[in-house]
């Protein structure tokens, strides 16, 4: 088994998506390839859809893995053991680490889709490119939910629980109703794309994409700029208590509300307002790596 090659996995509700990287070579990509997740037929053929897709690789690089870094939705509970809060449904309450290990016969290095994210963002990506002197990154994925990592020195924090960087379940506003975790309006629940869009409804009787909605309030629509505006106004109230707490030296933002313009330009203004602080230092950019961060990440899970 090569030395110089570094794998990783992403597991996402649609698509399992693998790298091989040539560590030898700054990290160029020697080989990346998907598959199918097929998450409706379950667990176990999850498990068996990653090691189909590791072997096809094995077998066009001409080598296996010792070590895999896979990065997940939801994340794995250090006393348990066992996969939570994945919004693949069918992983929750599995000892997925310890099943996939088995089936490959290899130890793998597991972390959030997230944190996954945001390491790859620190390694390879915007934070390597304008803040190289960075020594915390908070790693954010504002899409169809609202999740976060967070990378201390070129290494992720998991934290005690699992949890780190879990900033969508801190409370934000009644008005975003209740959350499927159980609580009452999240920053999930608020700012979120699904959560934008149904406020845009709610206010205008219509329903719109969050893409139509951008783009309608470019025109003026008042509904649109209205739910613009309450993003702007959340996005800062939601951000700056991170801040606050960790004071990361960028923040990079991903998903699809992350690509929201106005985010860079009056969601930083209305997060300096509740940052406690004479002056805001803090950088929000947006991501150099796209939809390739998370497996990217993984596969420096494995370096850690």
């Amino acid at each position: 088994m090569s030395k110089r090659m570094i794998w990783g996995i992403d597991l996402g509700g649609t698509k399992i998506e693998g790298v091989v990287l040539d560590r030898q070579s700054n990290n160029q990509v020697i080989l990346r390839k998907r598959l199918a997740t097929e998450a409706d037929r379950g667990y176990e053929h999850i498990l068996h859809q990653i090691k189909k897709l590791i072997g096809e690789m094995s077998d066009e690089v001409g080598d296996r893995p010792e070590i895999i870094g896979i990065g997940t939705p939801g994340a794995l509970d250090p006393h348990t053991r066992l996969l939570k809060n994945s919004n693949s449904t069918a992983l929750n309450g599995k000892a997925f680490k310890t099943d996939l290990e088995t089936l490959l016969g290899i130890p793998i290095k597991i972390a959030n889709d997230a944190n996954c994210f945001a390491l790859a963002e620190t390694r390879i990506g915007v934070v390597k490119d304008i803040c190289p002197e960075a020594e915390v990154v908070f790693g954010v994925i504002m899409g169809t939910g609202v999740g976060g990592g967070v990378v201390v020195r070129g290494r992720v924090i998991n934290g005690s629980q699992g949890i780190g960087g879990e900033w969508g379940h801190n409370f934000l506003d009644e008005s975003g109703g209740e959350c499927y975790c159980g609580k009452t309006g999240c920053v999930e629940r608020v700012i979120a794309g699904p959560s934008l869009q149904r406020y845009y409804h709610e206010i205008s009787g219509r329903e719109k994409t969050l893409k139509e909605i951008v783009a309608l309030g470019a025109t003026g629509d008042p509904y649109a700029q209205q739910t613009l505006d309450r993003l702007v106004h959340f996005f800062g109230l939601g951000i700056s208590a991170v801040i606050n707490i960790l004071d990361p030296d960028i923040i990079v933002l991903g998903g699809g509300v992350g690509n929201i313009e106005i985010l860079y330009t009056k969601g930083v203004e209305a997060a300096a307002k509740h940052t406690f602080n004479t002056r805001f230092d803090t950088r929000i950019v947006k991501p150099k790596l796209g939809d390739s961060a998370g497996v990217f990440g993984a596969a420096f899970l494995v370096e850690e």
